[in-house]
């Protein structure tokens, strides 16, 4: 038995740890690749299924509700892409200058918490602080003598209210990465900067941001490849009749087709062209800054 055999049979209960999240990975992420067949077949619950080549891509691209619903989900994604991203950057640089060690974790504790509730649970807290009635957001408008605002139920304002929520659910797991990479840096790197006589505002510009730079351009570049993935547990806990036409996205789309209209390959169709379409965008983007700045995400 080779070294390597040997030692990867001392690690078993390490491998044997990593048998459920494999299971997971197989079973509701490659497994499924398979059933993208069906894109290019005519379901038929009983008897084979028929080959039809591209019928339902045809009819998908000549669908108009496919043309808004393609739009919403570029436009609130590219929304949180733009929005969004800079912010667990910012938030890590905050903390990172917090001298007091407690309070620092402190912080860090109460910015994960969101990102472990449901979107049921973060929707509904969103209600209630969003309400016309009885909510604060409501209540400091009223006190400069604005009236109340049903923002959940206004088109022009509830792609705003999504990038919020997931600002305010993501801003604090996200910046881990971006902490762990300052945490890492060398304290003689600040030595010697202080030495040269740098001030807090050198440190931050020449020693760290410089060193967030590699997991800022592989985040970047995972995040435009989810550019098609808007949130569908968001929308459908955020949407209604009033809004729906503004968020109604590509997941929420398959969804109604596929689930409560039955009609499978038709739903298929359309969710292999998003994730053929995020693929394309993972390598473009790759490519490009490996090109430009010659790192990537790998």
């Amino acid at each position: 038995m080779s070294s390597r055999l040997m030692q990867m049979w001392k690690d078993k209960m390490l491998y044997i740890m990593l048998v459920p999240a494999f299971a997971y990975f197989f079973i509701f992420h490659i497994w499924p690749i398979l059933g993208m067949k069906l894109a290019f077949y005519e379901y038929r619950i009983i008897g084979d299924n028929v080959f039809v080549g591209m019928k339902y891509f045809t009819a998908l691209f000549n669908t108009p509700v496919f043309t808004n619903v393609l739009m919403n989900t570029l436009i609130v994604s590219a929304m949180k892409i733009v929005i969004i991203f800079p912010l667990p950057v910012i938030f890590a640089l905050l903390l990172n200058e917090f001298r007091n060690g407690s309070f620092r974790k402190s912080i860090q504790v109460i910015s994960y918490l969101p990102h472990f509730l449901s979107w049921v649970v973060i929707a509904g807290i969103w209600f209630e602080f969003m309400s016309p009635s009885k909510g604060i957001v409501n209540g400091i408008i009223q006190l400069f003598g604005f009236p109340a605002h049903d923002f959940l139920t206004d088109k022009s304002s509830i792609r705003w209210i999504l990038v919020l929520s997931e600002a305010w659910r993501s801003i604090g797991w996200d910046s881990i990465i971006f902490l762990a990479a300052i945490i890492g840096i060398s304290p003689s790197l600040y030595e010697a900067a202080y030495v040269d006589g740098a001030n807090r505002w050198h440190i931050v510009t020449k020693i760290v941001i410089p060193h967030l730079y590699i997991p800022m351009v592989t985040i970047f570049i995972l995040n435009i490849g989810f550019l098609m993935n808007a949130g569908l547990d968001q929308i459908l806990n955020f949407t209604n009749d009033a809004v729906n036409s503004k968020i109604d996205i590509i997941d929420t789309y398959v969804y109604r087709v596929g689930l409560l209209n039955f009609e499978y390959s038709f739903a298929t169709a359309a969710s292999l062209f998003k994730s053929v379409i995020g693929v394309i965008l993972v390598l473009s983007t790759h490519f490009i800054s490996k090109k430009l700045t010659s790192k990537g995400a790998w």
